[in-house]
């Protein structure tokens, strides 16, 4: 058994469900189970999402009333649920471990050594984490407030409220040789929602020329899939500095097997210095 932690995987909420059908997609969860093991640290968005969802299921209706609210309300109870079919399909010889972090953790040297020092322990004790951003108890107001007061002050901050910024920060931290992004699309476009425009690699020799090809592809990114996300021109921004510092950056749909994208047998966009 391998105690490095060889990669780390992020989902977004979008691939985790049946938009169509409003429910969860449980085979994306079975899938995604057979293919976890120790040695991965697995960011997971959709606790929102499938609180909201679990919800309706079980009221017939939506919450209404003050949008942070709601969005703590659907977070708490759609992170049982996350959790419920992670552990439900993982392979019963792992242990699964849920770790919610906020951006005050990566902000604080302490509370950050003591994460990597906790992900870092995983891989030799069997266990797979799946991290989450814990919205129940950070809203967007008071989080600015904390952020502006960092960056005042002169010190870099990370905001995290976004899994892909949270996966790439954990990345980097852990120093994983690779970080898999997992979509509802094919990877980056040069065209928004043009398949055939499908980007499959942005490669360079050193980290200033890599920084300028993503910057470069960064102008023809607009537009996300939906209310909240960061959409193609934040996730090449979130991935920029592990991808600069050796990391193998690989954007994906989330329908494929995690082997079949590593081993490039499937569409996707790779960025990595070569």
């Amino acid at each position: 058994m391998s105690n490095k932690i060889h990669l780390v995987g992020k989902i977004g909420s979008m691939a985790l469900i049946r938009s169509g059908e409003n429910d969860i997609d449980y085979n994306i969860f079975s899938r995604l189970g057979r293919e976890l093991k120790p040695g991965m640290v697995w960011v997971s968005s959709g606790a929102t999402e499938i609180g909201r969802l679990d919800y309706i299921n079980r009221n017939g209706k939506e919450i209404t009333g003050d949008e942070e609210e709601t969005k703590s309300d659907y977070a708490a109870q759609g992170q049982s649920v996350l959790m419920e079919n992670y552990r439900k399909f993982i392979s019963p010889k792992y242990s699964v471990r849920q770790l919610l972090v906020e951006h005050t953790h990566f902000n604080d040297s302490e509370k950050r050594d003591h994460i990597k020092k906790f992900l870092q322990r995983c891989p030799g004790q069997n266990t797979i984490p799946i991290i989450n951003y814990n919205d129940p108890v950070s809203y967007d107001e008071n989080r600015r407030r904390e952020i502006s007061l960092l960056k005042n002050g002169g010190k870099a901050a990370v905001e995290c409220v976004d899994n892909d910024e949270t996966a790439a920060v954990i990345c980097s931290l852990v120093e994983a040789p690779v970080l898999l992004i997992l979509t509802s699309v094919y990877g980056i476009y040069k065209v928004a929602g043009d398949e055939s425009s499908l980007v499959e690699e942005i490669v360079a020799k050193d980290a200033h020329s890599l920084e300028e090809k993503v910057k470069q592809l960064q102008q023809a990114c607009v537009g996300a899939s939906r209310k909240g996300a960061g959409g193609a021109f934040a996730k090449l921004q979130y991935v920029m500095p592990p991808a600069m510092n050796g990391t193998r950056v690989l954007i994906a749909n989330a329908k494929y097997n995690i082997n079949d994208i590593l081993e490039g047998r499937v569409p996707s966009t790779r960025i990595e210095i070569i």
